[in-house]
């Protein structure tokens, strides 16, 4: 099986399984090329990310500030060392008790077993929205 399927896939599994941020973050590059668009002074975890310890904080944040309700992974393309991970999510916000409905699509490039770029896109809308 091809290594960037396999390290994407076991990244998704270990977040399902609930990983701690740390040992997601092990899946990750120090040097990590990490992005999610959206409005930083509203939505905390998204932007850019540096290193490994951005990686956990992102996913300490989205622990502490969402619970998830459904992720669902429905197609993964891979050719080479690049992914593309489509998908759906509903997310719920405790502190306003809305819901984000969103499709995703994660960029996704893989070296040497380690994740060097991870791109999401997702309906920033709805993410700042539910904030609110």
């Amino acid at each position: 099986m091809n290594g960037t399927r396999v390290t994407v896939e076991h990244l998704f599994e270990q977040l399902g399984a609930g990983a701690s941020p740390a040992e997601v973050a092990e899946h990750f590059h120090e040097d990590v090329d990490w992005f999610i668009a959206g409005d930083t002074s509203v939505v905390p975890w998204i932007g850019r990310k540096t290193g490994r310890a951005g990686v956990a904080e992102f996913y300490q944040q989205l622990r502490d500030l969402t619970r998830p309700v459904e992720f669902v992974i429905e197609r993964t393309v891979v050719e080479g060392p690049n992914a593309v991970v489509l998908g759906h999510l509903v997310t719920e916000i405790p502190a306003t008790g809305k819901r984000i409905e969103s499709e995703f699509a994660f960029d996704i490039q893989v070296h040497d077993g380690l994740i060097s770029r991870y791109h999401m896109f997702e309906d920033t809308w709805a993410v700042t929205n539910a904030l609110r």
